[in-house]
């Protein structure tokens, strides 16, 4: 598989990991080991790899809910530790698989985090409108409470918060996980529309169906360790399918 080079970019990355390597302070192996790429602004970037590979470590370390054992992450020329983490959470938004509302109802639950902001009534009302018609999500789940949704369906309104908050990079993991053929196809083509007004997106998606319709490059990982980080039309996404597979039954073999 050919390897991407990011050497000689005019422009400054807007993500750069340089050596980052993760551990637990009771564990003896790391989840992540020597990381380093970078990612540009508008990237479309599919992060795959077998379970256990440490994708999501990754996504918590870009989102700051935790810190390098070792390495740096940069956004933007700013070391991670130079930003709070407020400030970087604004621009740096992270989508989990299992999202909750605390109680409140899908409207209250997207209109939540722009009131902290201080973004007034109006702009409020504008984003959820356009967030949910661009999501196709029905205006009745609006006044449902998190009891009253389905897995995939609390999993669109996760992905509309997200949005409406208009970061510089969203991350997300396993966004289509709960989601039918359908759905998962037109969430990859929202959100490739997203890159083209700038957004950068990095997405875990264990299904290589979706990450080669939805990616410009592509992140493999395996055991912790980086494997490729190439350019998605130039990836064989046969070869890397048959990977998964003899990774995937490895792993179960050590079970």
């Amino acid at each position: 598989m050919p390897n991407y080079s990011e050497n000689n970019t005019e422009t400054t990355p807007q993500l750069r990991l340089e050596g980052v390597s993760f551990k637990t302070p009771i564990a003896s192996n790391y989840l992540l080991d020597n990381i380093s790429f970078q990612v540009n602004q508008g990237d479309r970037i599919a992060i795959v790899g077998p379970s256990g590979a440490g994708k999501t470590t990754l996504l918590r370390l870009l989102n700051r809910l935790s810190s390098p054992t070792n390495g740096a992450i940069y956004l933007e020329n700013r070391e991670y530790r130079q930003i709070g983490a407020i400030e970087l959470r604004r621009q740096i938004t992270l989508v989990i698989q299992e999202s909750k509302l605390l109680g409140m109802s899908v409207r209250e639950a997207l209109a939540y985090p722009l009131k902290l902001r201080g973004v007034n009534s109006s702009n409020i009302a504008e984003r959820i409108s356009g967030a949910i018609e661009q999501l196709h999500i029905p205006q009745e789940w609006l006044y449902r409470t998190e009891l009253q949704l389905s897995v995939g369906q609390k999993q669109l309104v996760a992905i509309a918060r997200a949005i409406i908050l208009q970061p510089k990079i969203l991350l997300l993991d396993e966004p289509t996980s709960a989601l039918d053929a359908g759905k998962a196809h037109y969430l990859v083509q929202v959100l490739t529309e997203l890159t083209n007004s700038k957004t950068t997106i990095l997405m875990v998606n264990h299904q290589l169906e979706l990450a080669q319709q939805f990616s410009t490059r592509v992140l493999y990982l395996q055991q912790g360790k980086l494997l490729e980080n190439a350019i998605s039309e130039q990836m064989n996404w046969g070869e890397m399918r048959q990977n998964l597979i003899k990774a995937e039954a490895e792993a179960e073999q050590e079970w």
